[in-house]
């Protein structure tokens, strides 16, 4: 598109204004046109989008069709405590012990 071009229909210099009084930007004048035009460039190609559009064609949000592949949740035994405890690198009263993290003087 042109430096100097006008916007293309669809948002105006004065919108993108308000816009960015809103948003809390401060925008030069060449800033402003250029933003009006880019912005009315999106724009159109949204509203072409919309143009292309089928009504046959049902909404989709997945271009595949997804299923569900988690494993049903079935409650089972875990393994005794003592095994688990067994390949720790350090155990006490039945507990897994590790490093203090909180209230550290390091």
């Amino acid at each position: 598109m042109p430096e100097n071009a006008p916007p293309p229909a669809g948002i105006t210099r004065e919108q993108v204004a308000h816009l960015a009084r809103l948003s809390r930007l401060a925008l030069d004048d060449d800033e402003l046109d250029a933003l009006a035009s880019e912005l009315g460039v999106i724009l159109s190609a949204v509203a072409a989008i919309g143009d292309v559009a089928a009504t046959d064609v049902p909404p989709t949000t997945h271009a595949v069709p997804v299923e569900n592949v988690t494993r049903p949740d079935v409650v089972s035994a875990s393994l005794p405590r003592d095994a688990v405890l067994a390949g720790a690198p350090d155990a006490q009263d039945g507990r897994f012990r590790v490093p203090r993290v909180l209230d550290d003087p390091s």
